[in-house]
């Protein structure tokens, strides 16, 4: 019963070999009847296939007793550094003025510079009519005190200056004026103007010509006794 039934059973390889062929007829009649769609299947299929080919290196000799560096040689010599050449700025020293020295003590007898006995030097040791840095003395210590014109010369003192006026001398007998004249710096009058007239303006006006024309000054100054203009008043009066 068993052998017949195992009889019956198709054989694996003629299987095989029958669905093979069919498979090459319907290829075949494929390619006959589409051949532009078979070959683009067949084309996919060849690009789906990667095939990778390994690459195997190729062996490295092991270095001969020459190409092997001497480790006990000595190593080829160094690039020489050369200095860069560089030059000092150059340095301008202002030139100082000399330094004055101070005056040396006299060691004669004379008192003029006041170092110890008084006399009229600069007052320095004892005392003396100098700037008196040193002792008493009546100098104005190192700095001036600002000064007012002091008139040193001229006058109006005669009745001949001034003519008769019309009404006689008695319209201005006992009367005064007062002007004030401006002083430069060399002494002399530069302009002058009447503060306070008398009756008699002729009177007023020949006085100005004549403070002008005869006063004279020591100028004033300021406080580095440096002569500046200052401002002079003067007062004539008649009798």
């Amino acid at each position: 019963m068993s052998d017949t039934s195992a009889d019956r059973r198709p054989n694996l390889g003629t299987l095989t070999i029958v669905m093979l062929l069919h498979g090459l007829a319907l290829y075949g009649l494929a390619r006959a009847l589409a051949p532009d769609f078979v070959a683009s299947l067949e084309r996919q299929g060849l690009e789906a296939i990667t095939i990778v080919t390994p690459v195997v290196p190729e062996p490295v000799p092991p270095p001969t007793p020459q190409d092997r560096p001497d480790e006990g040689a000595q190593g080829a010599p160094g690039r020489q550094a050369v200095p860069r050449p560089a030059e000092a700025p150059e340095v301008r020293v202002p030139l100082q003025p000399p330094i004055p020295l101070p005056p040396v003590s006299s060691t004669g007898a004379a008192t003029r510079a006041g170092a110890a006995a008084s006399g009229e030097g600069t007052g320095a040791g004892g005392v003396g009519s100098g700037a008196g840095s040193g002792f008493g003395g009546d100098g104005q210590g190192g700095r001036f005190t600002p000064t007012q014109p002091v008139k040193i010369a001229g006058d109006i003192n005669s009745a001949a200056d001034y003519p008769t006026p019309p009404g006689g001398r008695e319209i201005r007998r006992g009367r005064s004026v007062t002007i004030f004249l401006t002083v430069g710096t060399d002494g002399r009058p530069t302009g002058c103007r009447v503060a306070s007239p008398s009756p008699d303006p002729e009177a007023d006006r020949i006085t100005c010509e004549l403070a002008v024309e005869r006063f004279r000054f020591e100028p004033a100054r300021n406080a580095d006794g440096e002569p500046v203009a200052g401002t002079y008043g003067w007062r004539q009066r008649w009798f």
